[in-house]
């Protein structure tokens, strides 16, 4: 499975970078390739300054070695081997019409002293961070994630959906992160799935997000704005940036396991701006933004 599954995140990094290459048009992907000392490495991706990107990453890795201490803490279990890989991205828009999107797919194995399988489970999920709020585009967003769910269980948009909202959430705010999408993780072989199954659920959400992503940028990405909106965007990216350092599992499992740290951090914007007790005016399209991001809302 580790196997069937890191060749299939080496091809859709290729298939979402060559997409959105398309989609912004002046600029190329950066592509470094690292090597963890302890085991495994990865295949960074980054695209900046471009006619539509100003900051993305599409990254790749597997690693694997002994268990570090603080993750034997954290998934209650004494010393043991593990291999984990996946790919995860973030596209920072330059124009704040369009929206900030975040993807993770990942696997991950655990063993005992002889080599075998004690545990192994799937993760990952695809979620949007608006600026300013097009009800259009939302619901396109989650639409693509249920249709891409209801191929497996009618159960799965509604759990994902709502375990996204509960997880994107800067809980010292108490705002979320973005309108959503899904989050699933620890998803185990059971009753009605085995592993192949979640694979084929998985793959199935990985190869929905270009589908989800692209017709929203294609729809704002030339719509104008002003220096104040683009001010907004820049508070708004704090925001980003505060969850991703403060809540995010992905980012700590990063530093824990020494994984690389340009590659873990690329995900923070180049532009942000922390202003003192800022609010929106009263009434006005950023409030609006505000008031969803307070109370999250079915979108399908």
């Amino acid at each position: 499975m580790k196997d069937k599954f890191y060749a299939y995140i080496q091809n859709l990094q290729d298939q979402i970078c060559a997409g959105l290459e398309a989609v912004d048009g002046t600029t190329k992907f950066r592509e470094d390739l690292w090597k963890r000392p302890e085991g495994g490495g990865g295949r960074t991706r980054v695209i900046e300054n471009g006619a539509v990107f100003e900051k993305g990453g599409v990254n790749i890795s597997a690693v694997h070695g002994k268990l570090p201490d603080t993750m034997q803490k954290m998934f209650g279990v004494g010393e043991a081997d593990f291999f984990a890989c996946g790919l995860s991205l973030v596209l920072h828009p330059k124009n704040p019409m369009v929206p900030t999107v975040h993807a993770n797919w990942r696997y991950f194995e655990m063993y005992d002293e002889t080599g075998k399988v004690i545990n192994q489970w799937f993760g990952g999920g695809q979620d949007l961070t608006p600026y300013y709020l097009f009800e259009e585009d939302a619901k396109h967003f989650h639409q693509t994630c249920k249709t891409a769910c209801d191929k497996h269980s009618s159960e799965f948009y509604p759990k994902y959906k709502k375990q996204c909202d509960s997880y994107f959430w800067n809980a010292h705010r108490n705002e979320a992160r973005g309108l959503g999408g899904l989050f699933f993780d620890y998803c185990k072989a059971n009753e009605q799935m085995s592993m192949e199954n979640w694979y084929d659920f998985v793959t199935e959400v990985g190869n929905s997000f270009l589908e989800a992503y692209v017709p929203i940028v294609e729809r704002r990405k030339n719509l104008e704005y002003s220096s104040e909106q683009r001010t907004w965007q820049e508070i708004r990216r704090g925001r980003y940036v505060e969850f991703n350092l403060v809540h995010d599992k992905g980012t700590l499992f990063g530093l824990k396991t020494n994984g690389r740290i340009e590659s873990i951090l690329m995900s923070l914007p180049p532009h942000v701006q922390w202003v003192y007790d800022h609010h929106p005016e009263a009434g006005s399209e950023e409030e609006k933004l505000i008031n969803v991001l307070t109370n999250p809302i079915d979108w399908v």
